[in-house]
């Protein structure tokens, strides 16, 4: 640890003008109430409650910090991202508590904005009737149910998140209803992309399990998008299996997933559950990206450049002691658990599992799928990138690589050439469900910007260091400070000259970077955690 640990001068904080961590957050459980951060700085320390808890994460915080530079709260949906959504969502430096149903919903805003006239139509046609298994349109159906039916609908949550750089970040908790939904939305080429998911991804998931509730009491069918719902009912995975797909469908039979109940009844029940989580998360997703291609469809003449804007999205649901993750691109979560029958005071034991897969070229499953999926066109990897432009295979958005209409509206060498069958960017996402058990201690949520510097291993054990050294401390914003020491010191320079160093040059040196470490259970050596960062 010596090579890895950079030491930070007591009192130093990383706040120059250009170089400032715009989003810092933190949230400790204590008993049956959360606690806000009422600032991102100077504020007071406060300890967890040793009250036995039923929930399975005891804290979280988390830090981001830009590098590119960009327009924030851009003018898509005619101005109602920017100016009426994500004004109400964005708590950079603390939690809030806010309603979590609204009279009139974020969707129904956005819908609502089409009854201006279609000269500045900017979202979803008007739908008069739309079948449950429409995945295309913000407009819901005439039969929906109501906002009070899923786990996720509660009378209040407690929020926080922000914008640094292209990224965007979220977190949403419930813990009285022992659920956190957290995101990471790692926009590129603009942050249109990331600022739509911000404003309407949490509220079209809301939307899809009210949605299942409601066809489970009505008996309707769902379209499984990808589902396999003849297949094996969703299990537990051994931590080895995790985080690797081609390893999810080869050992899909296995002895090392492992069921939860010994009730065959409610072995069925729970894992048609997951199952429906899961199918959930991806049918919000599916109807996210054909809003936002919509919209981009509509508002390119004006803005041509939104055809190529996207961004990776990672999602993250705790709800009791199950842990779903949805992932496109390359960010990642990363689990920290310690090794079965070791002592869970010996750091060595504690292992690193990806919970994600990696969708860029560099992974041999993403590359070799690609190549299948276009066999007539020998260029589809160009200098290691998708078509020479991205090195992600799969993200929201960046309709360009995914219909020739949007890459004919740019021009000259914007526009790729030989797009011979698109789409080359997939927008099936990876899906995982994880059971939490007693070994597992956290969890890092990352955008690639994180790992740019650190390895899953590397991170694990800053982390663990910095919680075990510091209990009431907060271990996102160590994470992105130490970042940003290697990240000087690999330019040569200090650390206060890469803060200086003004957003959109200093992307030379890192990217925007994202953070949030999610510390699990309610032993001792976690109760005492931050809920200020």
């Amino acid at each position: 640890m010596a090579d890895l640990f950079y030491p930070i001068m007591r009192g130093e904080k990383f706040t120059n003008s250009e170089g400032e961590i715009k989003v810092s957050f933190g949230y400790q459980c204590n008993s049956d109430q959360g606690i806000p951060c009422s600032a991102a700085n100077g504020c007071g320390i406060q300890s967890g409650s040793e009250m036995p808890r039923t929930g399975s994460f005891s804290c979280l915080s988390g830090a981001a910090l830009s590098a590119n530079a960009t327009l924030a709260n851009t003018n898509i949906c005619n101005g109602l991202i920017g100016a009426e959504i994500l004004p109400s969502l964005d708590s950079p430096n603390s939690f809030r508590k806010v309603p979590s149903s609204p009279c009139l919903s974020r969707l129904d805003i956005l819908s609502s904005s089409l009854q201006s006239g279609m000269s500045n139509l900017s979202c979803s046609p008007p739908s008069p009737v739309c079948s449950p298994e429409t995945d295309s349109y913000l407009w819901k159906p005439m039969s929906a149910p109501s906002r009070s039916d899923s786990f996720l609908n509660v009378m209040e949550v407690q929020v926080a998140g922000g914008a640094a750089g292209e990224d965007r970040v979220q977190a949403v908790c419930s813990e009285e209803n022992e659920w956190l939904f957290c995101a990471i939305y790692d926009g590129f080429n603009g942050r249109d992309a990331a600022d739509f998911l911000a404003g309407t991804l949490y509220e079209t998931i809301i939307f899809y399990f009210n949605l299942l509730d409601w066809e489970s009491k009505q008996d309707v069918p769902r379209a499984s998008n990808g589902l396999d719902p003849d297949g094996p009912s969703e299990y537990f995975h051994d931590n080895d299996m995790v985080g690797n797909e081609a390893n999810r469908k080869k050992y899909a039979s296995a002895e090392s997933f492992v069921k939860k109940s010994a009730d065959p009844k409610m072995e069925v029940s729970s894992d048609s559950f997951r199952h429906g989580v899961l199918d959930s998360l991806q049918r919000a997703l599916s109807h996210a990206e054909n809003d936002f291609l919509y919209m981009v469809e509509h508002e390119m003449e004006d803005r041509p450049d939104l055809v190529s804007i996207g961004s990776c999205v990672l999602v993250m649901l705790l709800h009791g002691k199950d842990l779903y993750t949805l992932n496109l691109g390359d960010s990642r979560a990363v689990l920290a658990t310690y090794d079965e029958g070791n002592d869970m005071a010996q750091s060595e034991s504690l292992k690193a599992i990806q919970l994600t897969d990696s969708h860029t070229v560099d992974n041999e499953v993403e590359r070799t799928r690609l190549l299948h999926e276009h066999p007539d066109d020998s260029m589809s990897i160009v200098a290691g990138k998708v078509k020479g432009k991205l090195k992600v295979t799969r993200a929201f958005g960046v309709g360009y690589l995914k219909k020739k209409k949007l890459n004919d509206a740019l021009m000259g060498i914007l526009r790729v050439r030989n797009l011979i069958s698109p789409p080359y960017i997939s927008t099936e996402p990876s899906l995982n469900v994880h059971k939490i058990s007693k070994s597992d201690h956290f969890v890092i949520v990352g955008s690639d910007g994180l790992f740019d510097f650190f390895s899953n291993e590397e991170a694990v054990k800053l982390v663990d260091s910095y919680i075990s050294g510091n209990p009431s401390g907060d271990p996102a914003k160590f994470l992105v400070e130490q970042l940003l020491i290697k990240a000087a010191r690999s330019a040569g320079f200090s650390e206060e000259e890469l803060m200086n160093v003004p957003a959109g040059r200093r992307r030379k040196y890192h990217d925007d970077v994202t953070v949030i470490v999610v510390v699990l259970g309610t032993n001792h050596r976690t109760s005492k955690a931050s809920t200020c960062v």
